[in-house]
């Protein structure tokens, strides 16, 4: 593994670094190459979205024909040994903190500049994850998952723009 640089050259590389990500972000989807075709969505898919409108309308269906309300699903099982989102006396998200842990990241990060393949294979263990885990959950978690993910999504974007901000020289040039 490379030595990691420190001082003002590392600095810059990371906020040159951020800048590339976030340019990256704004650029349009590349033309010319061809897509693959589009899979059919599988039964279970098709089968989830029609699910959804009916979903809607089931609850007061059994409400009206019950007098009852529909019952609840029980409380997820917490394991003691999970980690929090959050940071209990900051009142902060700490996923940052395990984002930097994680090996992917790690390596990424150890020359001090994101690549372009570094950045593609990411995306891809991301879309690998989005296809395991959007599939387990149902429509009311779904839309407070989504939620949360571009809530993050926007406070990473932020500190990163903040970040940025805050290393420019805050001196104008008098030539």
């Amino acid at each position: 593994m490379a030595k990691k640089k420190t001082g003002k050259k590392a600095s810059a590389k990371k906020v040159a670094g951020a800048r590339k990500a976030v340019a990256a972000k704004a650029k349009p989807v590349k033309r010319g190459k061809k897509q693959a075709p589009k899979k059919k969505p599988s039964t279970k898919a098709a089968g989830a979205r029609t699910a959804k409108a009916v979903a809607k309308k089931r609850p007061a269906a059994r409400k009206a024909a019950t007098g009852k309300a529909a019952p609840r699903a029980a409380a997820p099982k917490i394991s003691a040994n999970r980690p929090s989102w959050l940071d209990e006396a900051a009142q902060k998200p700490v996923i940052e903190r395990y984002a930097r842990q994680l090996t992917s990241f790690m390596e990424a990060m150890a020359d001090g500049v994101i690549e372009a393949g570094e950045l593609r294979d990411q995306e891809n263990r991301l879309v690998r994850l989005m296809k395991e885990i959007e599939p387990q959950l149902d429509d009311g978690l779904h839309v407070q998952v989504t939620r949360l993910l571009c809530e993050l999504t926007a406070y990473d974007l932020m500190q990163v723009l903040h970040a940025m901000h805050e290393a420019r020289p805050k001196v104008e040039f008098q030539g």
